[in-house]
């Protein structure tokens, strides 16, 4: 009887340690990870959390009701749907590409990715105004086991790339006043300029791109020589896209020297142009073709449409009053006068998605941060911010 029972536990015991053995091999079983959401299950959940989210690359969002399928303007965002041939921009996920990964699925670097399946990494929550994943920690191609993450911090005191989320950490995944108040944070310190320098730095940073002793002239579209400036006719001199006396703050250090707001320009455009509001209309500029005006308001060129928003909605966000400046701000008029207002609202909100940023803007954005003021425009970076501070 007692061998018997001997007998029995011991097979027992063997029984036990095979599936302990099976078990120990096996490893963790695929239930027990965590299953990728589909593209409608996160619209659904833009509650701040994070989570894996699997749906085909359909295109590249570039304002919240727009997603484009060619000529991609950049590799900081792409769309992800449930199905490959979707077009409808509510049943997409827009997902934020951040700098460690643009190389690899940015789409302007790698149009190819369109109708790839991807599971993405990240946080649920709006981007572009819109139901987005945000800040992503991994990217890969669906149904590998190979991730991609972003480099450790580093301690070099070299500025951060061009549009990286390192610099904008204090404003990714907020919206509205939080984000507008975010992005004053980032931007109010920088290294100013005096009004004399700012010869020099325009030569630097408009400087032709086809001929280095040249400048372009910003409404006109004009190479002209560096050496001619100054204050006769056919000179260039400093245009302040947000006129000096909208806040009467005049040419004084600050925003008087801003570099994101001053670009070279015929000396008699400028005159034309005087303190005018931003609007549609008016007669032909004879000297700046495509240009027109009248009595109260100016309308660029488009090669310059979408320029001017933004450096005026740079200074709204740069000059919120508190370090001793004027608080500028964006309305819907026109005939501002000396008020810190400029307009009009509407009409640049149209234009700056009319006109994205190009490769001369995104240039001169880099070599104010890098060279002269230490600061960026956000809105070249992340044009999509426009709508969620300005709905």
């Amino acid at each position: 009887m007692l061998a018997t029972r001997s007998s029995r536990w011991s097979s027992l015991a063997v029984s036990l340690g095979v599936i302990a053995a099976v078990v120990l091999v096996q490893g963790p079983t695929t239930a027990s990870a965590a299953t990728p959401l589909t593209v409608a299950q996160a619209i659904g959940q833009q509650n701040g959390s994070s989570a894996t989210v699997r749906g085909y690359v359909v295109g590249q969002p570039t304002a919240a009701s727009t997603v484009v399928r060619s000529n991609f303007p950049s590799d900081t965002a792409i769309a992800l749907a449930d199905a490959a041939g979707e077009t409808a921009p509510s049943r997409m996920v827009y997902v934020q590409v951040t700098s460690a990964f643009r190389a690899s699925y940015g789409l302007r670097t790698n149009p190819g990715l369109l109708g790839k399946r991807l599971d993405v990494t990240g946080r649920l929550g709006p981007y572009f105004t819109h139901a987005g994943l945000t800040a992503p920690t991994a990217i890969t191609p669906s149904g590998t086991t190979t991730t991609t993450t972003p480099p450790p911090p580093t301690t070099s005191t070299s500025p951060p790339p061009v549009g990286s989320d390192d610099y904008y950490r204090d404003a990714i995944g907020k919206t509205g006043p939080a984000l507008k108040a975010a992005l004053h944070g980032i931007i109010k310190t920088n290294t100013k300029l005096s009004y004399d320098q700012v010869w020099e730095a325009l030569k630097v940073t408009d400087e032709d791109p086809n001929n280095s002793a040249n400048v372009m002239l910003f409404y006109e579209n004009r190479s002209l020589s560096k050496s001619a400036s100054g204050g006769n006719p056919d000179d260039w001199n400093r245009e302040h896209v947000w006129a000096k006396s909208h806040g009467d703050f005049g040419t004084a250090t600050g925003p008087g020297t801003d570099l994101h707001h001053l670009r070279p320009t015929d000396v008699s455009v400028n005159s034309a142009r005087g303190s005018k509001d931003f609007d549609m209309g008016g007669s032909p500029v004879g000297e700046a073709p495509g240009n027109f005006t009248d009595a109260d308001s100016w309308e660029p060129a488009n090669f310059a449409k979408g320029d001017v928003a933004r450096m005026i909605f740079y200074m709204a966000v740069r000059y919120a009053g508190g370090d001793g400046f004027p608080d500028l701000e964006v309305n819907n008029s026109v005939n501002n006068g000396t008020n810190p207002f400029m307009g009009k609202l509407s009409v640049l909100k149209q234009w700056s998605e009319q006109d994205p940023p190009d490769a001369f803007e995104k240039r001169r954005n880099q070599l104010i941060f890098e060279r002269f003021q230490r600061n960026r425009n956000p809105f070249i970076d992340h044009p999509e911010w426009v709508g969620s501070i300005w709905p």
